[in-house]
């Protein structure tokens, strides 16, 4: 059974996007919105795993303006929300728990960021053997900086994180493809 599980998509991130960050996705909370709404009509789970930083300066914090959902990725009713403070929306969430008790072996992961929290939620549940869907335009991008001084642009941070996750670690999608 597949299921769809949204990462991160919170008002913080709305804010970076608002604030000019660049990003390589921009059209990524409309595909979001795309990729939820063919999932609910097609009866399909929906998880949202939504950040908790501890760190009291961080706009991700259940309760603050910028740790509730965007427009784009309002979980209905009856859907999962799991609260994560860490990276990955395995660890210390019961994630994995919930999904096996339900039969889901196929995820679709989708939602913020790519180079983040994304890859390190596809990196174990490929781990754990989940077959995982990556539909890359329902991904938030942005820009990074390096390590050795300067930026690295979004585009270039997002290209290299889906050839990462791509060669080992998903299936690399769309949303159209999913929804066909």
């Amino acid at each position: 059974m597949k299921a769809v599980l949204l990462i991160d998509m919170q008002e913080g991130m709305a804010d970076r996007i608002r604030a000019g960050r660049p990003t390589a996705t921009p059209d990524a909370p409309d595909r979001i919105a795309a990729l939820l709404s063919a999932t609910r009509a097609q009866g399909l789970p929906v998880v949202h795993v939504l950040h908790d930083d501890p760190h009291p300066e961080s706009p991700f914090r259940k309760g603050c303006p910028g740790g509730e959902p965007m427009s784009c990725a309002v979980p209905l009713a009856e859907e999962t929300v799991l609260w994560k403070h860490g990276s990955s929306a395995f660890h210390g969430t019961g994630l994995d728990a919930l999904l096996k008790a339900q039969g889901i072996t196929e995820l679709v992961i989708a939602g913020a960021v790519a180079a983040f929290c994304v890859t390190s939620t596809v990196r174990q549940a490929s781990d754990l053997g989940y077959r995982v869907l990556l539909p890359q335009d329902a991904l938030l991008g942005f820009d990074l900086p390096a390590h050795d001084g300067g930026t690295l642009d979004a585009g270039t941070v997002f290209r290299v994180t889906l050839s990462l996750l791509g060669a080992d670690f998903a299936t690399l999608t769309t949303v159209d493809a999913l929804a066909a």
